[in-house]
């Protein structure tokens, strides 16, 4: 990963050399901030999803499941139970349509499905999102059982791409990590 700021700085010293101005040598990705440890010459770092994780940097080893720092709180409120289906009150419009982990090793749907302190449900993901609403099941060949989750669950779902999904909302609810009240933090858009 320095090899790229390095050649972003031998490039920029290029184009100064050259006569050509170069005030701005930007490097972005959140593998890059993650784990670049000289970034000397470099003026911009564009961290990506760096500050929340998600489930594209987990199935590419840059963090773990329990780094993610971003989730989509969903409620239960329909079960198929021929189909192997429970239903929740976030589709793509709260998850997003990312399917960043379909080319990975492991496949996440829409999103992995924890229980409402953040927990993993094992094998448990959405499998498929309309706009409003989202159909968790059982990850396609998985020998587990449905757990019982009955109307009103309230459960998270991890995102596949957390900007995509952070951009679906107007403000965060931040859980304090000690005992305390819940924060709100408004986010900006418009560009």
């Amino acid at each position: 990963l320095e090899g790229v700021a390095f050649g972003l700085r031998d490039s920029a010293e290029a184009l100064r050399g050259a006569g050509l101005p170069c005030p701005v040598v930007s490097v972005g990705s959140t593998p890059t901030a993650h784990a670049a440890r000289d970034l000397s010459g470099v003026t911009e770092l564009r961290a990506g999803v760096y500050m929340f994780f998600d489930l594209v940097m987990a199935g590419i080893d840059v963090c773990t499941v329990d780094d993610i720092a971003l989730s989509v709180l969903t409620t239960v409120i329909g079960h198929q139970e021929a189909k192997g289906w429970v239903m929740v009150d976030a589709g793509w419009m709260a998850l997003s349509r990312d399917r960043g982990t379909a080319a990975q090793a492991v496949d996440q749907g829409y999103g992995l499905v924890c229980d409402e302190a953040g927990r993993v449900i094992p094998d448990l993901i959405v499998t498929a999102a309309n706009q409003e609403h989202g159909i968790v099941s059982l990850r396609p060949g998985s020998a587990a059982s449905l757990p019982e989750l009955p109307l009103g669950t309230r459960l998270r779902i991890l995102p596949n791409h957390a900007c995509a999904t952070a951009a679906q909302h107007d403000r965060y609810h931040l859980l304090p990590a000690e005992p305390g009240p819940l924060q709100v933090w408004p986010r900006f858009g418009g560009w």
